[in-house]
Formats: C-alpha cells, structure tokens, sequence
C-alpha cells in the first residue's frame, strides 16, 4: 500500500511532483523490499550498496531542487543519474551470486533504464530553463 504523505498531498509543486523523483521513490521501496530477501552477510555489502544508492537517486534530485540555481540543480540530477547506473551493477552483481534470477534483472534494470531517460529528459528541461533565464 502506498502513504501520501500529507505534505506531499498539499503541495501544487516541489520536487515531490517530479515523475522522475515519484517513480525514483517506487525504484527505492522495490529495493527495499527486494534486499530484505537476501542472505544476511550481505546486510552490511551488498543489501546495504543496494538501499543507500537507491536512497541517493532521490535525495539528490530533492537536494538539486532546493538549490535554485540550474548549475547546481544539474549537477545533483547528473549525481542521482549515477546512482541509477551503480544499481545496474548491483543488481548484476546480485544476479550473478544467484540472489536473484535474470527475469528479476532484467525487469529492474529495464526500470531503472527508463528513469535514466526520464533523469536525461530532466537535466535537458533544466538546461533549456538556464539558458532562457
């Protein structure tokens, strides 16, 4: 079941009404739950990787959001982007130590592909925004 939070409901806009941080937000609870399945000498490796780049996609698209200034914005989306490609490794890794199988991979990874496009499409509006401003 999913929570909204009551400042998330209330609010018209903010980094919460940001597809790519709401589906980032989905991304990060799946690995949650997903993790809690792992064999536990991973809790402190891989498990732990797993939920702290999670974590960062979306703390750093907040964190970028409450900037104000486009350059700086830009640099923490291109951050979270990078966090999104450290879990296509992770769940490479997870597969590859049979934690999890391919079909389970591959439906991750094709998720966290389109996040990197929808991170790519927003760093692009945020350019686009910078040099009208």
């Amino acid at each position: 079941m999913r929570i909204d939070l009551w400042r998330m409901e209330k609010r018209k806009s903010g980094f919460e009404t940001l597809e790519v941080w709401k589906e980032g937000r989905e991304l990060k609870i799946a690995i949650s739950a997903l993790v809690k399945g792992f064999p536990p000498i991973e809790k402190y490796r891989l498990s732990d990787q797993m939920i702290r780049a999670s974590r960062s996609v979306t703390a750093n698209i907040a964190e970028g959001y409450g900037r104000y200034h486009y350059q700086e914005n830009i640099q923490f989306c291109r951050t979270s982007r990078g966090s999104l490609y450290e879990l296509i490794d992770h769940f490479i890794t997870a597969y590859d130590e049979n934690y999890i199988n391919e079909q389970s991979c591959n439906m991750f990874n094709d998720k966290i592909d389109v996040l990197i496009a929808k991170m790519n499409g927003y760093i692009a509006y945020l350019k686009k925004r910078k040099t009208e401003d």
